[in-house]
Formats: structure tokens, sequence, C-alpha cells
């Protein structure tokens, strides 16, 4: 007897751990949740609750196909393992198969299981070429994201990357299933439908509707212009690799063509893999560290006065407040935002980009270690191919560019909805002039004075 223990993996397509049990006799199926040590990596309520209802989803796909999913409660990584051997024990199990997980201390759990005998046989399900596979000329992990691409790029056209055959019935039983609930701090996450709608219907209208003029319409807050499929990638409802082969069925010959506009999309799951890639080279960037060295001591002035107006999308900039009141109200925040937001937080105010970090993990229903990180670290320009440290986004021409008539803005600051187009994105000399300055919060600091101390700050 065999068990399958689904991590961040919870789907039946495009899964290699299971489609290897699959092959080797009759196996059981099992999910360990860990309350405590989600806490402890600030995983958001919003994902908790989206895991828990997709965990709920995967049941029922596997009691389809006549395997029954135990879902067994511990505390942390250790009583994981405990929880684990005990399960392994008391049933018979012969061998776990399981997708590996690249974050340090996920990795250091597997270590640990291996080291206590236990046959655990790990397949890589996270990203689209294998991590370690692309590699430069002195057989290193590349430093800039466009040469790693186009590498990356050779690799899917030399190589196979197909997707796992789809498990059909398995065992001639019918599991009893019953509601998963997890024992931890959760929010509603059921404005997003689960994967299978997107499976469905989400998937392909994007695809065969909007990704043809995906290159223009992502920047654009106010409307839906990207996939919205982070999500479930996060949590490993979808697989990357499963993505490509859809494009690859309506565009089979993208990969040789990097300047067509449905290749942006592309370029973003290239991204994706990037940053995993990262972690698995430099596993340090697990710890919080720069992966720049000599920016590792950048004496940040972390002012909570002006963490807490960012926070709370009080900084005096529309653009700014909008962005971060959608992620608190929504659990999600559009990508061009993301880099907005960052880029104000550690530039205009001079706050360690590691507070942005930890708390868009507490709020984003996408939360990602690698991805995450990777976009921190861009922002501040501490990171691997960062934007270079005199890069600083005006968030004024930034909202002048992406939400020129202030429509995203107004969905999120009520309080400027009658603002005029043209002095929405930075409204205190209108507000002034029309007596209604107490109607929105004053700028937290003077964009041209935070710019020349931001470049001064990263020049020692």
């Amino acid at each position: 007897m065999n068990l399958v223990w689904f991590r961040k993996d919870l789907r039946i397509i495009d899964n290699p751990a299971l489609t290897e049990a699959s092959k080797n006799g009759p196996f059981k199926a099992i999910f360990i949740s860990t309350p405590e040590q989600w806490h402890k990596h600030d995983m958001a309520p919003i994902q908790i609750d989206f895991l828990e209802r997709h965990l709920n989803l995967l049941q029922s796909q596997l009691a389809e196909l006549g395997v029954e999913l135990v879902h067994i409660e511990a505390s942390n990584f250790d009583s994981q393992i405990s929880s684990l051997s005990s399960y392994i024990a008391a049933n018979n199990i012969d061998n776990v198969y399981a997708n590996s997980e690249v974050e340090f201390n996920e990795q250091l759990r597997d270590k640990k299981i291996i080291d206590l005998g236990i046959s655990i046989k790990l397949s890589e399900s996270d990203v689209i070429v294998p991590k370690g596979k692309v590699r430069n000329g002195s057989s290193e992990m590349y430093k800039v994201f466009t040469p790693f691409r186009n590498n990356w790029l050779k690799y899917l056209l030399a190589n196979d990357y197909s997707v796992c055959d789809y498990p059909h019935l398995l065992q001639q039983t019918s599991p009893v299933t019953q509601d998963i609930n997890f024992n931890a701090n959760k929010s509603c996450s059921k404005k997003w439908p689960l994967v299978n709608v997107v499976y469905d219907s989400i998937i392909e209208n994007f695809i065969s509707n909007k990704l043809f003029n995906y290159s223009e319409l992502r920047d654009i807050p106010s409307v839906k212009g990207t996939s919205g499929l982070s999500p479930y990638i996060a949590i490993g409802a979808i697989s990357p690799k499963y993505l490509l082969s859809q494009v690859l069925a309506n565009y089979p010959h993208i990969l040789d063509n990097a300047a067509a506009s449905e290749f942006t999309w592309i370029n973003e799951l290239a991204w994706r893999d990037f940053y995993k890639h990262l972690l698995f080279h430099f596993p340090d960037l697990c710890k919080s560290q720069t992966f720049i060295q000599k920016y590792n001591d950048l004496p940040w002035n972390n002012n909570e006065v002006h963490f807490k107006l960012w926070c709370q999308g009080n900084t005096g900039y529309p653009i700014v407040d909008a962005a971060m009141r959608q992620l608190i109200n929504t659990g999600w925040m559009h990508n061009r935002l993301r880099m907005i937001v960052a880029s104000f937080l550690t530039k205009h105010l001079l706050i360690d980009w590691r507070w942005g970090e930890r708390f868009f993990m507490q709020h984003l229903l996408d939360g990602d270690l690698s991805a995450n990180n990777g976009g921190w670290q861009w922002a501040a320009s501490t990171g691997c191919d960062a934007q270079p440290y005199f890069r600083i986004f005006n968030p004024i021409t930034q909202s002048k560019k992406f939400d020129p008539k202030g429509e995203f803005i107004r969905m999120y600051v009520p309080e400027l909805k009658d603002i005029p187009d043209k002095e929405i994105h930075f409204p205190h000399e209108y507000l002034s002039r029309n007596g209604l300055s107490k109607q929105y919060v004053e700028p937290v600091v003077n964009h041209k004075d935070a710019r020349e101390q931001a470049l001064a700050f990263y020049k020692v």
C-alpha cells in the first residue's frame, strides 16, 4: 500500500506524485494541515480559506476516482512528521509519493523524513522547467532574467514539457467524504470560484479572447486584463505546465516568437520559474536575506507611523491608497499596483522591504514566497535583476498613465469620486481651492523631496 501526500499541489490534473502513485498499485491520500506553521509563515487568512475550499473539492474528485483523502491536523512541521510517521505505521504504508517544495523549512522537513528511513519519492510540480536545468556557461544560476528566459525557452524547445497523464478510475471503492475544516484563522474567499470552474471556462476564455491584447491591458487596474490565475497556481490547484500546454494548443509556435503580443503572458510564467529557481540555488532568500549583499545593512528609516498609513491606504497618494485598500478588502492586488506601492514604501518612505513583504503575505490570496520575495527585492533594488536604485516610480505619473480617468481610484477611494479626472491623481491643491482639504488625507511625504532623499540613501 502506498500513500500520496498532498501539499501545495491540490489537483488531479498534471500532478506527478499522483500519477506515479497510480502506476504502482493501490494507494491512500493524505493532507496534513499545520495552522501554527502557517501563522509563523504569515499565511493570509483568505488563502487558508481558499486552501480549505480546494481541499474539499480535491477530496470529492479523488472519491470519484475511488481514493479516500484523509485530513490530519498537526501544528507545525515537526508534528507533521510525527503525524505522517504514525499514519504510515498504522496503515502499513510502503512508499510515500509527494511533490517537492523548494522553500528552506520544507526542504529541512523532507530531509528529516528521509533520515527517519521513510521511503518518500519526490517529484517536481511547481515549475515548468526543472530547477537546476537552466544555467549559464559557468554552470551557475543566471542573475539576470532575460538570459535565463532565453535559455529557459531553449530547454523547452529541446525537451519534453508535456503534462502528466490524467488519473482515471483508480480503485473500485466509494469513499465516504466529510467536510474538512481547518482549525485556523480564516476569511471568506468565496468571491473566487473553485478551480473546476476555472478549468471549465475561465482558462479557455482568457487564452482565446484575452491573450491577444494581454500586453496592452495587463497594466490597467480598472479592467480585467490579467488572467486572475495566480491564486490557483499559489496553492497548486493549477500547474504552470498545464497553463503553458493550453497556450501552445492555441498558439503552437509561440515559443519561437517572443515578439508576439501573446508571448507576454509566457514571459510572466518564465518570471515565476525564475524566482523558484532562485530559491533553489540561493536558499538564504528564504531567510530574509538581500540578494545583493552590499544592501543587507541599509539603515532603513522604518517609521512606524508612515508604515501604518501605507498599510491602511492613507498616504495621500490616491493610486497607492486605492491599491492598498484593494488588497485589504479583496486579498488581491493588481500587478502594476504591487510595483507602485512597493516602490513607494521602499523609496519614498525608506521602510525595509521585508515589512512590506510580510504585510503582503499576511493579506494576499495568491501569497507565494518566491514571487513575493522576488517582487519586493526587485522594487527595493536589493534583489536579482532588480530595477536600479535610482529608478523611483513617481506615483502621480504612474497614476496618470495607467488609470488616466481615475476609474480604479474611484473604486477604492470613494472620498475622491467627485474629483475631476485631471485632478484626481494628486488632488490636494484642488481640494484646498475648493475648501475640501478635510475630505482626503494629506500626503505623507513630498515626492520630490522623498526622491532626493532616496537617491542619497542608496548612494551611501
